[in-house]
């Protein structure tokens, strides 16, 4: 069920902004790197431009596709930045190829009216969860250069993710740090000024109960790592737990409620 109708004008940026991260993906080991890289970054724009366009229009909409669409987006930048400093990190045709369905599916379903009028903090409340999303995000892609070149390296072959394994696990720690920091500073303002924010109360709905699941799973997982050096396959299972947890807190609950239930 399509919730809301896309304007043209963000439809044909949508559609050329899939096409660009397609193009990659589907020519992977075909079309030279500088090349790849040129069209990455053009879809890279396309994509930001479809968001802005999306955001910070007259009529503003969100639901869980344009969720996964900005995470995406902000995957693809810390990707980006990365290539630049290991050169030979060789992620792109995935993350293009996730890319292409994340802006898709924001097409198909663009989400419902966001009232930024009821509260001018809103968006600022929006922005600090979706900005925790993309950084749980891009631990989870270092944690799969991880794994992949953990694998190579027991096949004795030369690993491809152009990083050493400690600045990998390093670096998703980080993330997942920075991440859970801004995870807590949405629950809190969630917690004290719903009311403000959204002329309710805090209430223990399906949301907020992931929510906070999830924020616990990374408490135990940072506690972990600090006071018992928690690493490998023990640190990715309450990784992935608490990643799961917090998709099914926002984008799982409004996918129920926009797509199964067709409700706003």
């Amino acid at each position: 069920m399509i919730l809301a109708s896309v304007p043209p004008a963000s439809m044909v940026l949508g559609l050329a902004a899939a096409l660009a991260y397609a193009l990659p993906a589907a020519l992977a080991g075909r079309i030279a790197a500088s090349a790849g890289r040129a069209v990455l970054v053009i879809a890279w724009l396309l994509h930001g431009a479809l968001l802005a366009r999306g955001l910070l229009g007259p009529a503003p909409l969100f639901g869980f596709a344009p969720a996964l669409s900005i995470t995406a987006w902000l995957v693809l930048t810390v990707y980006g930045v990365e290539s630049r400093l290991y050169p030979r990190m060789q992620a792109r045709w995935t993350l293009s190829g996730l890319g292409a369905v994340a802006v898709l599916l924001s097409l198909v379903f663009p989400g419902t009216p966001l009232h930024v009028e009821e509260s001018p903090w809103l968006p600022l409340h929006l922005a600090l969860g979706i900005a925790s999303y993309g950084l749980f995000a891009a631990a989870l892609v270092h944690t799969w250069l991880m794994t992949r070149a953990e694998r190579q390296m027991r096949r004795a072959a030369e690993p491809q993710s152009g990083m050493p394994l400690l600045t990998l696990e390093r670096l998703t720690f980080r993330f997942v740090t920075a991440g859970f920091v801004l995870l807590t500073a949405t629950l809190a303002a969630g917690l004290l000024f719903g009311e403000v924010l959204y002329g309710r109360a805090w209430r223990w709905d399906h949301k907020a109960v992931f929510s906070v699941l999830s924020w616990a799973t990374f408490l135990v997982l940072l506690l972990g790592r600090m006071r018992f050096g928690w690493r490998g396959r023990t640190a990715l299972r309450w990784l992935y737990a608490g990643s799961a947890l917090l998709l099914l807190a926002y984008v799982g609950s409004r996918f129920v409620l926009e797509v199964v239930l067709g409700r706003p």
